[in-house]
């Protein structure tokens, strides 16, 4: 199937249907964006739907519900943990210190698409703490460490990418990040960097990639084993 790339969404997979009469977006299961469109409908509609619709696709994606199992005692990202609390009173959920507490009552369940989703929008907050604290101190150490030049970083959760870096050096991060161990953030990272000497993926990125990460070949195939979906 076809794939377009965009800046901010990351990769977009294209299926034409004889059954599509118009131009549609939805969120797969793993997070990205999926286009349907009529058989002979030229592409470039895609793109213009995306042009049109930001706000719309940013919202679908960030109340898209992946397929998650929440438990008490549950890690989340590096130094947040999910407590599950039974109550008489009524259903909540806050963030207090490194604990994030949800407050179920009996007539409810972990399971309910309200709960989960939530949950799941606390669970986003304190993954951009986390992440705007760490991912751009350690992107300066590294960048400082083998001399890389970047603009700035900002932060996303509605990209079905990890990372991504613009031509004018701007460094995009999926704070999804977090649920990830140091050393496949690291390559996440370096490999945003190599992308400030090479906008592409040829031989001479992934030696620039292997200088920081000898084991960026392992590192990539566990990566892949993963989805970049809160």
């Amino acid at each position: 199937m076809p794939i377009i790339h965009d800046e901010e969404f990351g990769n977009i997979t294209i299926r034409r249907s004889a059954r599509a009469s118009q131009v549609r977006l939805r969120v797969a299961p793993d997070g990205t964006l999926r286009a349907s469109l009529p058989l002979y409908a030229p592409i470039f509609l895609v793109k213009r739907l995306l042009k049109t619709s930001r706000d719309e696709l940013r919202n679908m994606l960030s109340h898209a519900q992946p397929t998650t199992h929440y438990e008490n005692g549950m890690r989340i990202g590096k130094s947040h943990t999910l407590v599950i609390q039974p109550t008489v009173g009524y259903f909540q959920v806050n963030r207090r210190g490194q604990q994030i507490i949800v407050s179920l009552p009996a007539d409810k369940s972990l399971s309910d698409p309200l709960v989960a989703r939530a949950i799941r929008d606390i669970i986003i907050a304190a993954l951009r703490i986390e992440a705007k604290s760490y991912l751009p101190k350690r992107l300066a150490f590294l960048a400082n460490k083998f001399d890389f030049q970047y603009k700035k970083v900002r932060f996303s959760h509605a990209s079905g990418r990890w990372g991504s870096c613009t031509s004018e050096g701007t460094i995009s991060l999926n704070i999804a990040l977090m649920k990830l161990p140091f050393e496949q953030i690291d390559y996440v990272l370096f490999h945003e960097l190599a992308h400030t000497k090479h906008m592409n993926h040829s031989p001479e990125f992934w030696s620039v990639v292997a200088v920081g990460d000898p084991q960026f070949k392992e590192h990539r195939k566990n990566l892949k084993q993963q989805a970049p979906t809160i």
